[in-house]
C-alpha cells in the first residue's frame, strides 16, 4: 500500500503545481495570458496526473482486496515486483491515453477572442474556442473516459462488495472493525475523487451551469490532493502520536 501511497503523492503534486500557480495569476490579476503551447502543456500535465490517479486508486482497491479477502495469499502475490509493475502501467497508461488527447487538440482550428472562461486549460473551455469541427475529438474523449473513470470505477465497486462481505464473516467486532480500519482511508478518497469526476462530467460545461463546473473542477484538482495525505495520515496511529507530541510541544512553549 505505501508503494502505490508514494505514487499517489506524486501524482497529487504534479497536478498541483501544474494548476496553483497560474490559477494564482488569475485571481490576482483578474486574468492573465499563457501561450498556446503552454495552455496545451498545462492540459496534458493535468489530464496524465488524473487519468494516472484514477488507476492508482483502482490498483489499491486491489490491493486492499487481496489484503483481505485473501490474506494468506496476500504476501506473496503482492510483492515488490507487481507493485512498483502496476504503478509504472498506471503512469504508461496515463500518459499514452493523455498524449492521444492532446495531439487531437492540436489540431484543432481557434479562432473569436482565445479568452478561457476557466481557472486553467481545460478540455471542455479549450474545445469552445475552435471555430473548426470537434465531434471526432468529443465522441474520441467520450470514449476514453469510460476505461478511465467508468470501468476503474466499477471496479472499486466490485472490490468492496467483496470486502464488505468477507469482513461481515470475521466472527469478532474488533476483528471487523480492524479489517474495515485497513480500507476506509482508501475509500474515503475514491468516494470524494470518483464522485467529483462523475458529477463534472455529467454536468454541463457551457451555459449557467459553467459555474458548477467549474466548482468540480476545483474540488478534484485541489480539495482532493489537500486531503489526500491529511484522510491517510490521520489513519496511522503512528503519525497521530506524533501529531499529539508537536501539539503538546507547541502548547507548552505557549504556556511559558
Amino acid at each position: 500500500m505505501y508503494v502505490f501511497l508514494g505514487h499517489l503523492s506524486l501524482s497529487d503534486i504534479l497536478l498541483i503545481t501544474n494548476i496553483v500557480p497560474k490559477m494564482l495569476q488569475v485571481i490576482l490579476e483578474e486574468g492573465a495570458t499563457i501561450p498556446l503551447a503552454s495552455c496545451l502543456m498545462q492540459f496534458f500535465i493535468n489530464s496524465v496526473s488524473v487519468t494516472a490517479e484514477c488507476f492508482l486508486l483502482t490498483v489499491m482497491s486491489y490491493d486492499r482486496y487481496m489484503a483481505i479477502c485473501n490474506p494468506l495469499h496476500y504476501s506473496s502475490v503482492m510483492d515488490a515486483r507487481l507493485c512498483y509493475t502496476l504503478a509504472i502501467l498506471c503512469w504508461f497508461l496515463g500518459f499514452m491515453l493523455s498524449l492521444i488527447v492532446t495531439c487531437m487538440l492540436c489540431e484543432i482550428q481557434l479562432c473569436g477572442p482565445n479568452v478561457i472562461d476557466h481557472f486553467y486549460c481545460e478540455y471542455g473551455p479549450l474545445l469552445e474556442l475552435s471555430c473548426s469541427d470537434t465531434s471526432i475529438v468529443e465522441i474520441v474523449g467520450f470514449v476514453l473516459a469510460i476505461p478511465v473513470i467508468v470501468f476503474p470505477f466499477v471496479f472499486i465497486l466490485l472490490t468492496y462488495v467483496y470486502i464488505s462481505l468477507t469482513i461481515l464473516r470475521i466472527p469478532s467486532t474488533n476483528g471487523k472493525h480492524k479489517a474495515f480500519s485497513t480500507c476506509s482511508s482508501h475509500l474515503a478518497v475514491v468516494c470524494v475523487y470518483y464522485g467529483t469526476l462523475i458529477a463534472k462530467y455529467i454536468v454541463p460545461s457551457r451555459g449557467k451551469l459553467q459555474k458548477i463546473n467549474k466548482v468540480l473542477s476545483l474540488l478534484y484538482t485541489l480539495v482532493t490532493p489537500l486531503f489526500n495525505p491529511i484522510i491517510y495520515s490521520l489513519r496511522n496511529q503512528e503519525i497521530r502520536a506524533a501529531l499529539r507530541r508537536c501539539i503538546w510541544m507547541v502548547i507548552g512553549r505557549q504556556q511559558f
